[in-house]
């Protein structure tokens, strides 16, 4: 993808990561579709895949693997190009908002309307985006390795978009290879899935996870506390700490939200919310059936012995219903206001009235007003 950035130092991969990457490079393929839930670094380990692909000094185990087992040596001119996000032969599908958050440059088309504002960046992959993928596949390779194209998170490729990939991963031209990264692989057209070979994301171990964020410069107990409340998802926890939150407004979530107490999340994105929601909602699930929470600490949750189990299955439909819809352009400030009412009302004691508030409204009809 043309431009440039400043340079940064390439990270080694986490252990899982690299694992799953050199068991990938022993097998022939030009299309790889990488899905699991979030959190398992699909978009680091397709990047490595790339890395390796392009490396003009790979590393091998042997020689007689130099052929197929290629780690990238992270020195080449190749690996530097990547490192500032300006490799002439490797092209970054992704939504704008994507590209932008992790500094990949756009098209100078595109970044030159959303300069002048004649529109937003876009959350999903553009159809002018692949017009210029399909381009760059027909190009010959710029350094000689071929060429690759990574596309993240691949369920953001509407039904025009994705067919026109399609034909693409049909007959790739020339010596280009493909990887696809998803966490709702599901999303994706059954013709995509089907012309990729797939691979499901390895969980890491507790032990290589605590390892990885300490390396990341966190505490081991916090590691630990922080891997919890992600389920055990790595990433997630990194990325929760990266968005400027803590264990310890971890530890209070559950209680505030009981409380109605919107201040505690204030700063949280609508997405953020929603899904820290349905991991409350599980918990108070599990807890109030006598099970062991899966997210929070027993202590952490409120006491469910009067609150209605019917509800809290409600409640977890609503929330999931509520998901399918909370990158639209709705408020966010009253979008917060309605989902901390509904979990007040959820786990509150049987026989509480109805907050009167929203008028037994939903939380779309009552919370989501739509912006100008």
């Amino acid at each position: 993808m043309p431009g440039s950035a400043t340079a940064l130092a390439a990270p080694s991969a986490a252990p899982w990561i690299a694992g799953q990457r050199d068991a990938l490079l022993r097998q022939s393929g030009h299309a790889w579709l990488l899905q699991g839930p979030s959190g398992l670094g699909q978009f680091d380990l397709a990047l490595e895949l790339v890395r390796a692909w392009l490396c003009e000094q790979p590393a091998s185990e042997s020689a007689q693997e130099s052929q197929t087992f290629r780690a990238a040596c992270g020195k080449c001119a190749s690996c530097h190009a990547i490192d500032v996000y300006a490799h002439a032969d490797l092209f970054v599908l992704a939504p704008e908002t994507f590209l932008l958050a992790q500094g990949w440059p756009l098209s100078e088309d595109a970044q030159k309307k959303i300069d002048n504002k004649e529109r937003k960046p876009s959350k999903e992959i553009r159809v002018e985006a692949m017009r210029d993928c399909i381009e760059f596949c027909q190009r010959t390779s710029g350094r000689g390795r071929g060429k690759a194209v990574l596309v993240y998170p691949a369920e953001r490729m509407n039904g025009v978009t994705a067919n026109a990939l399609l034909k693409s991963l049909e007959e790739p031209p020339g010596d280009v290879k493909f990887v696809l990264a998803t966490e709702s692989a599901h999303q994706l057209l059954p013709t995509i899935r089907s012309r990729c070979l797939s691979h499901t994301m390895t969980w890491p171990a507790l032990e290589q996870s605590v390892a990885w964020l300490v390396s990341q410069g966190q505490g081991a107990s916090q590691a630990q506390r922080l891997l919890k409340a992600s389920g055990q998802r790595p990433q997630d926890a990194l990325d929760w700490l990266q968005a400027g939150h803590d264990v310890a407004a971890w530890a209070q979530f559950p209680k505030a939200m009981q409380r109605g107490d919107v201040s505690a999340i204030k700063d949280w994105s609508v997405v953020e919310l929603l899904k820290s929601l349905h991991k409350l909602c599980h918990d108070v699930m599990v807890q109030k059936v006598g099970g062991e929470p899966r997210y929070f600490e027993p202590d952490e949750l409120p006491n469910m012995a009067q609150a209605s189990l019917q509800r809290l299955v409600q409640w977890s439909r609503e929330l999931t219903q509520a998901l399918r819809t909370a990158e639209h352009p709705f408020s966010p400030g009253l979008m917060q206001e309605a989902l901390v009412s509904q979990a007040r009302l959820a786990m509150a004691s049987v026989g509480r009235p109805p907050d009167a508030r929203f008028g037994g409204k939903s939380v779309e009809q009552a919370g989501l007003a739509v912006r100008d």
